[in-house]
């Protein structure tokens, strides 16, 4: 016969796949002595036996939660459904991992009409008798029969109206049989029967309900942002009730064994005296601090403090205890690891590092990868940001915090900046041209486009906040105005604020606070790099991209886009006067400016690069995405080139493409115009013989995207070895250098033994490899793919977590048929997913060198990449 039901007795904290969190740590507490309500758990398996039964209780559990009734029955003395001495029980979820608030309580079950009049006799307190009744009511009610919260809580505020009373507790027995008498005409009204007088129904009902709270919307939710197993299921906690509300005598609280907010080591916590749990999380009461419970009740605050001490000396981290005080007897009713801020979590972990509690390596596990974006990003300060009002959602994709006033347009947006003002970027998409209205922005909002979406991608870059495809909002960039779904419009110079943590849109400005990282952070990380085996690249661009990647620990850069490079006003006259060319002769003279900007880029990353090695991407996008759409920018292309408006317009038209991202771009521009790679390739050698020049060390990787083929490789390859050949001899100086190519096309991954004859390094474009293996557009996918993750279709967004069984098998035959041929061959990630942790712990066991992602990424992957390496030797010591 299988066992569902487990006593307190019976279990253990390494029990909570099992007994759920809080089981496991309500059993772990009893058997070590303190004081807990005696009671049982439903383990997480009668869970999954309801689930697949059609959500219904099977009586065989049923029975045996019954004959560990009888067991609590005989512990306490008190019988359940008894009229004159009853067992009251908590009735409460607990999953394997922690969901604060997302599942469902039920407190007093047990009592009836005639139960709460046995009670009164009993306790001598009508009035804390009748308060748990009412109490019992309302929770069963919300829970089981999904009556609202706030219909018994307009009753209840009624009555404290009618009577003047301004706290619930001076509500008399009387006020409080009146209140009773509505909440049960509530139940039945709303309800459609009475409310159940038969204790057995009540429980019986109350665990099926808790079941069903594993699946109810906030719960789903919570579970996909945090990235927990559904299959889990929850635990449900039958515990013997203890009242916190029977005078001034008694009370409940929370405490926390740090503070929660800064890691700092002291007990944090608030209490209320004559309360239930609920009335602290709730918020009817304001609680007071947990330092004035000494005064009020010293002997249990002694003890609490004794408790929290035993606590954290025992589970070695910080613990969230809730607790009840009975008549000035101390109970404890849960424990678990405390949820804590990024700061504090790092402050902890270092700390008992410190104090000789847990190794290195532990801290290192602990930390949560997804926190870091706390400590790297500005954030709203937490009292504004709940009055603050939402707007709408879109995707969180680049984390921070901003506050500005709304330009629609680049341009014009670069001229508010620099006025002074705060600027807020909108755009339906943001496209190349975009660049420094980006830049000079505080954040960038666009209604389309996924997490890889042109603005994704820069913005994480830049450091910047981003909330891209926020279908909730309509932008009419040429009326310049936002209007949302509730019918809310705003025009250009109001001022919004954007979480690029969570995609919320607010109204307004909202108070930022700066994050501030150093101290514990440093040494945490010291630590990573001392455990960590891939090295940790940046996706950088420009001189501060790759400042403050190096201030956060990147090993060089694994990803220099060239073409963000040109998008500055004073240089794309000359891309455009390139493109436009008719003649050789042309487009070398609109090169040879290009080659001096991009020289004097290039110089300026290698000085700051310091010997760390420096892969540059040469020209990838397609080249009709650098022409004029504006009329003026296109009269202006004409008067630079001395050509017609007719002739320009003829040529953009002649560039434009059905489908560019599968068009004339990437490596495909070098074969048809060779002159575009050699000179890129000029401007990075006469560079990096300039730094050598300087005394400093230098290792230029060239990179050629878009490769699909060993030939194609081979000719682009001899183009540039060739102009790198002439400046060697030129300046009498032979330099290390690399020429690889970009991985992003599958024919490349299932030819890859045959490209590593011609290369010396792979780089793996996981965004653009993802995208042509799903046949997903990067920047459309966003319409779609929610759809397909609430339907179970998809577990992650392929564009944020790299799909292993699809685009990661494809990686893998890569490397596999890249070493073959090249034992030697360098192989690294420079997609999006390199700065993703569950990515890079795929990446890792394939042995790769690097991965590389943007600069405020780079802690992200440092610590994924220490984390990795702990769970193998975790592994291995199990084998």
């Amino acid at each position: 016969m299988r066992k569902f039901v487990y006593q307190f007795s019976e279990g253990s904290k390494d029990m909570k796949v099992l007994l759920g969190g809080k089981g496991a740590n309500l059993a772990e507490m009893t058997n070590i002595g303190l004081p807990v309500p005696p009671g049982f758990t439903i383990g997480t398996d009668a869970c999954k036996d309801y689930n697949e039964n059609d959500q219904t209780l099977s009586e065989e559990i049923f029975e045996e939660v019954l004959t560990h009734l009888k067991l609590l029955e005989e512990k306490t003395g008190k019988q359940f459904g008894s009229n004159e001495n009853p067992l009251l029980v908590s009735v409460r979820s607990g999953a394997p991992v922690s969901m604060p608030g997302m599942m469902d309580t039920i407190l007093n079950l047990g009592l009836n009409d005639k139960a709460v009049q046995g009670m009164i006799h009993q306790t001598k307190d009508a009035r804390s008798s009748l308060d748990s009744y009412r109490r019992f009511i309302q929770m069963f009610g919300d829970v089981v029969r999904g009556i609202p919260s706030y219909k018994f809580e307009e009753a209840l505020s009624l009555i404290k109206k009618q009577k003047g009373y301004a706290q619930d507790t001076e509500l008399t027995p009387d006020d409080l049989e009146k209140l009773i008498t509505t909440y049960q005409e509530l139940y039945l009204e709303h309800g459609s029967e009475p409310f159940p007088q038969d204790p057995l129904t009540q429980l019986r009902l109350a665990v099926q309900s808790v079941f069903d709270s594993w699946m109810n919307p906030r719960a789903v939710v919570y579970r996909r942002l945090n990235d927990i197993d559904p299959n889990f299921g929850t635990a449900v906690n039958i515990q013997a009730m203890v009242f916190g509300n029977t005078g001034n005598k008694s009370g409940t609280g929370i405490a926390f064994t740090r503070n929660p907010s800064t890691g700092e080591k002291a007990v944090f916590g608030e209490f209320l005296i004559n309360a239930q749990g609920e009335d602290v999380v709730a918020g009817i009461r304001t609680p007071e601090d947990i330092s004035k419970l000494k005064s009020h009740l010293p002997d249990a605050y002694h003890e609490l403090m004794g408790t929290c001490e035993l606590l954290e000396n025992h589970y070695l981290d910080m613990q969230d205890i809730e607790f009840t005080i009975e008549k000035e007897k101390l109970f404890v009713l849960q424990t678990r690891n405390g949820k804590r801020t990024a700061q504090a979590s790092v402050q902890v972990a270092v700390d008992l590092v410190h104090e000789g509690k847990i190794s290195r390596d532990e801290a290192i596990k602990r930390i949560d990868t997804k926190q870091i974006d706390q400590l790297l990003h500005p954030t709203f300060e937490k009292k504004a940001l709940e009055k603050g009002e939402v707007l709408a959602t879109g995707l969180p994709a680049s984390p921070g915090a901003a506050s500005g006033k709304i330009y629609f347009d680049a341009s014009e947006a670069v001229a508010a900046a620099d006025l002074g003002q705060k600027v807020i970027l909108v755009r339906n998409e943001t496209s190349p041209e975009d660049i420094e209205g980006m830049a000079k922005s505080e954040a960038i909002l666009t209604a389309h486009g996924g997490m890889t979406s042109h603005a994704a991608v820069v913005a994480r870059g830049m450091g910047k906040c981003c909330v891209a495809g926020c279908s909730e909002i309509d932008i009419n960039e040429k009326e310049k105005t936002i209007v949302t779904n509730s019918g809310i419009t705003l025009r250009e110079g109001d001022a919004v604020s954007l979480d690029g943590s969570t995609g919320k849109v607010y109204l307004g400005e909202i108070l930022l606070t700066e994050a501030e990282i150093g101290g514990h952070f440093d040494e945490l990380m010291e630590w990573v790099n001392e455990v960590k085996q891939l090295d940790i690249r940046v996706n950088a661009d420009t001189p501060n991209d790759l400042l403050t990647a190096i201030h956060f620990g990147a090993e060089g850069i694994g990803l220099c886009r060239t073409e963000h490079m040109f998008f500055h006003e004073e240089r794309i006259a000359y891309v455009r006067q390139m493109i436009v060319a008719e003649s050789l002769e042309e487009r070398k003279r609109a090169l040879a400016h290009l080659k001096e900007m991009q020289k004097e880029d290039f110089i300026q990353l290698f000085r700051i690069a310091k010997g760390r090695p420096v892969n540059i991407r040469l020209l990838d996008p397609p080249l009709h995405e650098f022409l004029p759409k504006a009329e003026k920018d296109l009269e202006r292309l004409a008067q630079d080139t001395g050509k017609t408006l007719a002739e320009i317009k003829k040529r953009v038209n002649e560039l434009a493409e059905s489908n560019p991202m599968l068009g004339h771009r990437g490596c495909r521009l070098a074969v048809t115009y060779p002159e575009i790679y050699k000179m890129q390739a000029e401007a990075i050698m006469e560079s990096a013989v300039q730094i050598h020049d300087e005394g400093q060390k230098v290792f230029p990787e060239i990179m050629i995207p878009l490769v699909s083929s060993k030939e194609e490789l081979a000719f682009v390859k001899q183009e540039i070895k060739e102009s790198v050949q002439a400046i060697f001899d030129r300046e009498r100086v032979l330099l290390p250098y690399d020429i690889g190519t970009m991985i992003e096309i599958p024919r490349a991954c299932v030819t890859a033994d045959e490209i590593a004859k011609e290369a010396q390094f792979f780089s793996f474009g996981t965004n653009d490899l993802t995208q042509l293996t799903y046949g997903f557009s990067r920047d459309d996918a966003g319409k779609f793919l929610p759809s397909y993750s609430e339907r179970g279709i998809l577990e992650t967004d392929p564009f944020q977590t790299l799909d292993t069984a699809g685009v990661g098998a494809l990686v893998e035959m890569a490397v596999s048929r890249g070493r073959m041929a090249n034992p030697n061959m360098k192989m690294g990630v420079c997609g999006e997913h390199g700065g993703d942790p569950r990515s890079i712990h795929f990446f890792h066991k394939l042995g790769l060198k690097y991965v590389s992602c943007s600069p405020f990424r780079v802690p992200i992957a440092r610590l994924a990449a220490a984390q990795v390496v702990l769970e193998e030797r975790e592994q291995l010591q199990k084998v």
